[in-house]
C-alpha cells in the first residue's frame, strides 16, 4: 500500500506541475493556491479567509446560493461534494473542520426532518468544543419562520429579509472579526 501511496503522490504532483506549466491555477481546499509566478515558477498562496459550512435544506437552494456567492468560497455540497462520495462523513468532516457554520434557518427547514436537522445537531455538537467566547455557529434566517428555542436561546442570529444586503454584511463582518481573532493571540 505504502508503494500505491508514493505512486499516487507522484501523479497528482505531475498534474500539478503540468496546470502550473499551462498557466493554471491549482486550488488545494481550504489550504490555498498554486499559483504561476513568473516565467517558469510558482508559488503558493496560504488561504487567508475563514472556512465556512453553509447548512440549508434542498427548497431553499436558490438563496444559499445566492448566499454562497456573496462569500468567499464556503464549502457548498452542490459545489464540494464528488460523484461517488460519502456525502454523510464528506459534510461531518467538512462541519468539523471549518471555522463556522452558517444554519440557514427558513420555513421550509425548521419543521423538516433530515439532513439539515442532523446537520444542525452535529455543529452544536461541535461547537462544545469552541471556546464560549468565540463564534462557530450563525444562525440566519432567509425569511420569517422562528429559529428553533433551543439555538435561539443562547445564539444570536442574522435576518437575510428584508435587507439581503445589510445581512450579509454583518456575516462577512462577524466572519472576518471572529477570525481576524483567532489569527492574532490574546
Amino acid at each position: 500500500m505504502v508503494n500505491g501511496s508514493k505512486t499516487s503522490a507522484v501523479r497528482v504532483a505531475r498534474i500539478v506541475r503540468e496546470c502550473l506549466e499551462e498557466g493554471k491555477t491549482v486550488f488545494i481546499d481550504g489550504l490555498g493556491a498554486f499559483r504561476p509566478h513568473g516565467k517558469s515558477g510558482y508559488r503558493f498562496v496560504a488561504r487567508s479567509s475563514p472556512s465556512v459550512f453553509l447548512a440549508y435544506v434542498q427548497e431553499d437552494t436558490r438563496q444559499v446560493e445566492r448566499l454562497y456567492d456573496a462569500l468567499e468560497d464556503p464549502w457548498f455540497d452542490r459545489r464540494k461534494l464528488l460523484p461517488g462520495q460519502n456525502w454523510p462523513r464528506s459534510i461531518e468532516d467538512a462541519i468539523e473542520s471549518t471555522d463556522f457554520v452558517i444554519a440557514c434557518f427558513s420555513l421550509n427547514s425548521v419543521s423538516k426532518k433530515g439532513g439539515f436537522q442532523a446537520e444542525i445537531r452535529y455543529a452544536l455538537d461541535c461547537a462544545r468544543r469552541v471556546p464560549l467566547d468565540e463564534v462557530f455557529l450563525i444562525p440566519v434566517r432567509l425569511d420569517g419562520c422562528s429559529v428553533p428555542s433551543s439555538i435561539r436561546r443562547e445564539i444570536q442570529y442574522i435576518d437575510l429579509f428584508p435587507d439581503w444586503e445589510r445581512g450579509v454584511r454583518r456575516i462577512v463582518s462577524i466572519l472576518t472579526r471572529q477570525h481576524r481573532r483567532r489569527l492574532i493571540p490574546a
